[in-house]
Parts: C-alpha cells; structure tokens; sequence
C-alpha cells in the first residue's frame, strides 16, 4: 500500500512588533519583540497554527530567541 502525503506550505506571519533595547548579533541592527503566527496547510487546507514569540531583528529578520 502506498501512500502520498505531502506538505502544501508553511507560512510565518508577524502580527505585531514592539521595539526593544538591544541589538542584532549578526547584523548590528535594532532588535524587536513581535508575536508571531505559524500556519501549516497539507493539501492547500489549514492542518494546523500556532501562535508564539520572538525576538527578532529589524533589519535582516532574523529571529535571535524565541520563547
């Protein structure tokens, strides 16, 4: 028995930032504290979310913690 399953996407979207004192230890940039978002869709239909938060720069968008 074969079976396909496969994923469709995986989006991460930000829903709100707040700036904060620090800075970006690959880039030098302004850090940030935002709530993110995940989406995972199997079959172009929403399998599953997860809302977390992150440290983030502002500058390059890499994410520094998360917790």
């Amino acid at each position: 028995m074969v079976c396909f399953c496969f994923l469709v996407d995986q989006t991460r979207q930000v829903r709100w930032c707040k700036p904060i004192v620090g800075l970006c230890s690959w880039c030098g940039g302004g850090a940030s504290v935002a709530d993110m978002k995940t989406a995972t869709r199997f079959c172009y239909v929403l399998f599953y979310w997860k809302s977390w938060k992150a440290i983030m720069c502002t500058l390059c968008g890499a994410i520094l913690k998360t917790y």
